[in-house]
């Protein structure tokens, strides 16, 4: 098939299903339509013995899409751009420390601690090295999946801010983490000197080329009084920003968010006449909705191209288990801290912990990881992870809350 006729199936098979989600399923229609695909692709599956012909078109539908080289440099920069540009700077700032102490601190505690769970749960099975792997690329929360929950479960501002901050910001310590480990088991050991300057060096980078990139795009901006002309800045300046940062070989989706976030904060000067606030902010909801339906309905079409054999269906329970307990703790943790250092400080360690998705970020990660260093049940077991991930806990946040609303009125 060509380029444009997997375009094409791609695009109507999520309108389809999320036809079907929202009117006669009545769920989320991203996670409607996820849910739908992997059932679809689960039949395939089944009945491969069968009509062999529809399993090889289907294997070979997959084998033409590059997942992920789509992802991470396709649909990323778009995606992680118009979440940060989304945002409510008002409350960002406000919960800075607490979005530090989950992106960085959270994340690093949670990298050593899944490792640990999964060597342990495992009675040794599984390497040390892989297990490390497996701990640096499933722990970042995917900003994908958590922006999308967090703008349909409807939670308030506050915490909104502390979850999609976190999850924005995350991933360039868990990409680094990964390198770091992906390094390691190729018997390149780097020093701890190392590892924080290779973590300063790609972020700081990272961070100015987004915040100068943003500045020059907003001067641009206010030259010419046009919304369709302001609305092609912005694509340049995600897409754009993102490249240069990936040329420099630095944090580029950091840059991604850097980007939107500074250029929110720019542009946010200027009065209301003279930069079309509205249609921007439309235009970037209507892209992240499209994208994340066509993301969700590939990573549906992913299971027919994972092989779930004994090991990785073990490891990816054991996984499932061993994420959230481990969120959980960390999460309690950290929010201890922040209590101790802010007495008025409010959050909730429910939402904090059932709201940290994983998604399409970690399954690219896992497609990137050598056949030596235990791909197949990495693979396996982060898709199961990611499954779980949107299909429960994100499903379920919405009805959640709610119960937990009626309950405490009645009380």
């Amino acid at each position: 098939m060509s380029t444009l006729e997997i375009l094409s199936l791609l695009f109507m098979t999520a309108a389809v299903f999320g036809l079907l989600s929202a009117r006669w399923l009545r769920l989320p229609i991203t996670i409607g339509t996820m849910m739908l695909t992997v059932l679809v692709s689960a039949s395939l599956i089944l009945v491969a013995s069968r009509v062999p012909g529809i399993h090889q078109w289907a294997a070979h539908l997959m084998q033409q899409i590059d997942f992920e080289t789509l992802i991470l440099h396709g649909m990323l920069p778009l995606l992680l751009f118009a979440g940060a540009f989304l945002l409510d700077l008002e409350h960002l700032e406000r919960e800075k420390f607490t979005v530090s102490l989950l992106s960085i601190v959270g994340t690093t505690i949670c990298f050593l601690l899944v490792a640990i769970c999964m060597h342990w749960l495992s009675a040794g099975r599984l390497p040390w090295i892989e297990c490390f792997i497996f701990g640096a690329l499933i722990s970042p929360t995917d900003p994908i999946a958590v922006l999308e929950m967090l703008r349909r479960v409807g939670v308030s501002r506050r915490i909104e801010a502390q979850l999609a901050g976190e999850s924005l910001f995350n991933d360039g310590i868990g990409a680094v983490l990964f390198l770091t480990m992906l390094a390691i088991a190729r018997g390149n050991a780097p020093t701890p000197w190392y590892i924080a300057g290779l973590l300063i060096a790609k972020a700081g980078g990272a961070v100015a080329v987004g915040i100068i990139a943003a500045w020059i795009t907003s001067r641009f901006m206010r030259m010419l009084d046009s919304y369709k002309i302001d609305i092609l800045f912005t694509v340049s300046l995600a897409v754009g920003g993102y490249v240069l940062a990936d040329r420099l070989h630095l944090s580029a989706p950091l840059e991604a968010v850097v980007a939107g976030i500074a250029l929110r904060h720019f542009n946010r000067r200027l009065p209301e006449d003279r930069i079309a606030h509205q249609e921007i902010d439309r235009f970037w909801e209507v892209i992240d909705e499209i994208q994340n339906c066509v993301l969700f309905v590939l990573l549906g079409l992913e299971a027919m191209a994972i092989t779930l054999d004994t090991t990785a269906v073990r490891a990816g329970l054991t996984a499932i288990g061993s994420v959230n307990l481990v969120r959980f703790v960390a999460v309690g943790v950290l929010l201890g801290i922040a209590r101790l250092c802010k007495p008025e400080y409010k959050s909730s360690l429910f939402v904090l912990t059932w709201g940290g998705l994983r998604g399409g970020l970690s399954i690219a990660l896992a497609l990137s990881v050598p056949e030596t260093l235990g791909r197949t049940w990495i693979l396996g077991a982060t898709y199961l992870v990611v499954v779980f991930s949107i299909v429960i806990q994100g499903g379920s946040m919405n009805w959640i809350l709610r119960s937990l609303k009626t309950r405490r009125m009645a009380a």
